[in-house]
């Protein structure tokens, strides 16, 4: 989670349509536990605006034909995951969230996104990243600047990625690569804790090394400097 800041949405995007929960059950499979989390979470859900072509003069193209910014209200502390997972099935473009928290004065927002690949029946999504909490009312700031829509999203996500880019590197090979470095970092956890309740000294060795492997891998996928064709020097 960063603390990149929060943009200034141009005024001739502005869409503000709020969106019944129920429209996003009809176009996406929710599960009953889901559903529970959507009815918990969010008190609104409001499609703020809409950078496209026509509205703010950026082209598109068949990856991103254009960006959605939708803003979440939620009921209480914040909104899960598996509810913005829902919005971005349902909805056939990339989407930026803004999740708003608290009210007047004690409003916090911050904005979250997965990156987006279109093509298919349902688009895949990459993990989901954030910044950190912001008082609502902070100044914001530009769009970062771009010559078109796709380059526009680069912008927008690069700067709450928890990892840096790399030079040369696409955002579909950054978010694969965050997506690698939080699988291990899942594993080293599970490793650990085995490694806790582990009696048998052979067994420990062995759960060690594999913590230290994974820990190298971890360290080699998280360094912008690293070529990215480097292979990480691990092994399951």
């Amino acid at each position: 989670m960063t603390g990149a800041p929060l943009y200034r949405w141009p005024a001739a995007a502005r869409f503000g349509r709020v969106v019944p929960k129920a429209k996003f059950y009809e176009h996406a499979r929710v599960t009953p536990s889901v559903r529970e989390k959507f009815v918990a979470d969010v008190q609104r859900v409001t499609w703020a605006y809409k950078l496209a072509d026509q509205t703010i003069h950026l082209r598109g193209d068949a990856a991103v034909p254009e960006i959605q910014v939708f803003v979440i209200d939620a009921k209480e502390s914040d909104v899960s995951d598996d509810v913005l997972t829902v919005i971005d099935k349902a909805v056939q473009f990339p989407i930026i969230f803004e999740v708003n928290r608290g009210t007047g004065a004690h409003t916090r927002t911050r904005m979250a996104a997965a990156y987006k690949q279109l093509g298919g029946t349902t688009p895949r999504l990459s993990a989901y990243f954030s910044n950190g909490w912001q008082a609502e009312d902070l100044p914001r700031v530009p769009l970062p600047p771009a010559v078109d829509l796709p380059g526009l999203y680069a912008g927008l996500l690069t700067p709450i990625l928890p990892i840096t880019t790399r030079p040369g590197e696409s955002m579909s090979e950054a978010t694969a690569r965050m997506d690698q470095a939080r699988k291990l970092e899942r594993e080293i956890v599970t490793l650990e804790i085995r490694l806790r309740a582990e009696p048998q000294l052979n067994r420990k060795v062995e759960l060690r090394r594999q913590i230290r492997d994974r820990t190298a891998a971890l360290t080699t996928l998280t360094d912008p400097a690293v070529p990215k064709t480097e292979d990480t020097p691990w092994t399951s």
